[in-house]
């Protein structure tokens, strides 16, 4: 334990460092703003200008496109594909019309289609499973930063999904806003329309270019084609070449002031001879304030999470805690504005994360309520902001806690930007403890003339009265191009480095990982892609002996109707410095231990109505046998039925022992409306042989005034016979919600 961390010394020095951080980035942030340009110099962008109406000649949102407005409105269309055929011209047409009064923006799209008979009409419910139904995407980008934007999408069965799309590579469809999207099918195709507020976006109202763009996806061809960014190498929340729309001006969202109340009645039940039976009854909200047109705040009041989706159920074989994504929506409100390092936390790399929002609430596995909290959100004189404050209440498990984080970013160059972060705080309340951070995130659309290049730099350091100080850095370079692309990454993590409000799993450690790939496509062939890719992870204490070593070679196979088929060769290696267990106390002893496994996987395509996935490994595991077997079935005979069975199961003999691990899960979706829906989660493990029964209606009646209720049930149930059913808690809530907007 440091001695300068509990001196008044060290507290002074704790603070200077603080504010010579802060204002650093602020400095650095002044004096290059002439190199800070949203747009690339010179960029050539798909354009498209929207027209203005009067609120007076709205279209109605009812998937008609006969409103007088649609003829006067801006057009997009010349649609090509991404895939299959890449750069061709769409086999089907796309006509994009665009109007906007002063509080919304309207989008009228008619998705013509030959074989309209074959339209694929499924996924009707709210946020649900788009890519198994044609579909339309919009995506706008309202200070064209070319890295974030929202994601607005309907399905030709009318279901809704919208998302924010932050960094240029992650999609957060968690995140829902206020908008209204209807569809009509036609013997000619779909025709979809949108209405989306100005105010469920934060904008910056003296931009005159926007980032925009609009995917198809034509579900019966395996098409999918797009206005301007159609290079495959993008992934779908990849804004980098999304095209210009002009013409927004003059924009008076009225107060900018959105005020979401809400009543929950909950009635809770545990198991006999503990609690009893328990009625309560609470009320809370949401108040969102629009301080400038690109910046919001917001504050929260006894937040309600009932509605939150369960986690995914895992059974941990490692020797390190797992990684849950958030799901709650106030912590997913614009949680771009707090993404930090960019592709140094990219695809399971979450290690040293400073900032991990599900820690807030939740102690040592446990709930704690959060009494309040407030938020800032969005854009000020050319800064991104992000700024969060919780308090928390005294339950027990932790006292009383208020946590904090601030995260600001700067764009520099063409496209890339610089930013800070400091949290403080401790959800348990047994430390103090502070990290600051500082990064830099490079990116180039038009390296060499033709292909894209990232660079992400980053610094972080952390001050706990427990630990010390100590910190952590890395850098990460991603060429995603074709038909070669790769990426590298590093990453140092300080034996002592303890980010309380962020996730950290492996002190200690310096991580270096790359992977190389080619990537082939074909025309006129049932193969329609042919990926080949190797790569490798070695992980080393700080002393530089190896810890753990990962290396892999694939094939993947992807048919013209989209089925895949991949094969893996995986080699291993573990030093164990000390026993660890698996469940059932299956030890692992001290030692190295080095193996080889063969994987494939099956999945079929998403355009059937049944869809199968099937991914088997084996066949060692430390020093013993090994095999895992994970399936998942898909059913959607239409628009009202969605039904996923999964099963995935794992069997070790090792000379320490047996193991079984069997995981069974079922989520299930009936769509009443594309407004109203009922979901199903089933989930249960034999080595905590805990069943868990989640049911949700939820009724948006209109937008953004939503009727919700809740049917939860937890269980002891003894390899899954129902006789042997034990149950524990029940619980019952009912939540009606109403937005007030001004």
């Amino acid at each position: 334990m440091s001695a300068e961390t509990h001196s008044p010394s060290g507290a002074k020095l704790r603070k200077f460092t603080l504010r010579i951080c802060l204002a650093g980035t602020l400095a650095f942030g002044l004096v290059i703003p002439a190199f800070a340009q949203p747009v690339p110099p010179g960029a050539d962008y798909h354009t498209v200008q929207a027209t203005r109406i009067d609120a007076s000649q709205a279209p109605l949102i009812d998937g008609d496109l006969s409103d007088a407005a649609w003829a006067r409105a801006g057009v997009a269309d010349g649609f090509r594909q991404e895939r299959p055929d890449v750069g061709e011209l769409a086999t089907e047409r796309t006509v994009v019309r665009i109007l906007f009064d002063e509080s919304n923006i309207y989008f009228g799209i008619y998705a013509y289609d030959s074989d309209a008979r074959d339209i694929a009409v499924r996924a009707m419910s709210r946020d649900g499973d788009m890519a198994t139904s044609d579909n339309l995407r919009v995506m706008l980008d309202p200070g064209a930063t070319r890295r974030n934007g929202y994601s607005f999408q309907v399905s030709a069965s009318g279901g809704r999904r919208d998302g924010l799309l932050q960094n240029n590579t992650d999609a957060l469809y968690e995140w829902n806003a206020i908008w209204d999207g209807k569809v009509q099918l036609r013997d000619d195709g779909w025709v979809a329309e949108m209405s989306i507020p100005f105010r469920s976006m934060s904008y910056d109202p003296s931009q005159i270019i926007w980032g925009f763009d609009v995917n198809r996806t034509i579900r019966h061809k395996n098409e999918v084609d797009a206005w301007s960014g159609y290079n495959p190498v993008l992934g779908f929340s990849d804004l980098s070449l999304a095209g210009n729309l002009t013409g927004i001006s003059d924009i008076e969202p009225g107060l900018g002031l959105d005020v979401q109340v809400y009543g929950t009645a909950n009635l809770r039940r545990v198991a006999p001879g503990t609690e009893g039976t328990d009625l309560s009854g609470t009320a809370g909200g949401n108040i969102y304030y629009k301080l400038t047109p690109a910046l919001t705040g917001t504050l929260t009041f006894n937040p309600d999470f009932s509605d939150s989706p369960l986690d995914a159920r895992q059974v941990n074989t490692t020797r390190f805690s797992l990684f849950f994504d958030e799901t709650r929506d106030f912590f997913l409100q614009d949680a771009a504005a707090f993404e930090f390092g960019g592709y140094n936390f990219v695809n399971n790399s979450n290690n040293a994360r400073p900032f991990f929002s599900r820690n807030i609430g939740l102690v040592s596995g446990r709930p704690v309520s959060i009494l309040g909290g407030g938020k800032l959100s969005g854009e000020f004189a050319g800064f991104g902001i992000g700024a969060l404050s919780v308090v928390t209440a005294d339950q027990g498990t932790a006292p009383q806690q208020v946590l904090s984080t601030v995260r600001v970013t700067r764009p520099v160059l063409a496209e890339s930007k610089i930013g800070m972060i400091v949290t403080n705080g401790d959800p348990t309340g047994e430390t103090d403890n502070t990290v600051l951070g500082a990064d830099f995130q490079y990116r180039d659309s038009n390296f060499l003339g033709v292909m894209i290049a990232q660079a992400d730099l980053f610094y972080e350091r952390s001050f706990s009265s427990l630990l010390g100080n100590d910190d952590s850095f890395g850098a990460a370079f991603n060429f995603p191009n074709e038909p070669w692309g790769g990426r590298f990454r590093f990453k140092q993590v300080g034996t002592n480095f303890d980010p309380a409000l962020g996730f950290a799993n492996r002190p200690g450690t310096r991580r270096y990982e790359g992977r190389i790939q080619n990537r082939q496509r074909y025309r006129d062939s049932f193969l329609n892609e042919l990926l080949m890719s190797f790569e490798g992870e070695y992980i080393t204490g700080l002393d530089n002996k190896a810890q753990s070593r990962f290396a892999q070679g694939q094939v993947l196979f992807d048919s013209y109707e989209n089925d895949r088929l991949s094969f893996w060769v995986r080699d291993y290696f573990e030093r164990i410095p000390e026993l660890f267990a698996l469940p059932r106390d299956v030890a692992i002893p001290i030692g190295d231990y080095g193996w080889t496994n063969f994987a494939a996987r099956f999945l079929t395509s998403a355009s059937r109505s049944i869809q199968l996935s099937v991914d088997v490994e084996c066949c060692r595991f430390y020093n013993g046998d090994w095999i895992g077997i994970t399936t998942e079935l898909n059913f959607r005979p239409n628009r009202f039925f969605e039904i996923r069975p999964g099963y995935e199961t794992e069997f070790f003999r090792l000379p320490t022992g047996d193991l079984e691990i069997h995981i069974v899960t079922l989520d299930s979706v009936v769509n009443i409306t594309p407004e109203m829906q009922f979901a199903v989660e089933v989930q249960w493990d034999n080595i905590s042989e805990a069943f868990t029964f989640s049911g949700r209606y939820r009724w948006e009646y209109s937008p953004g005034n939503e009727l919700f209720v809740g049917v939860g049930q937890t269980a002891i149930l003894p390899r899954l016979r129902f006789r042997d059913f034990e149950a524990q808690t029940s619980l019952l809530t009912v939540r009606l919600g109403r937005t007030f907007q001004f």
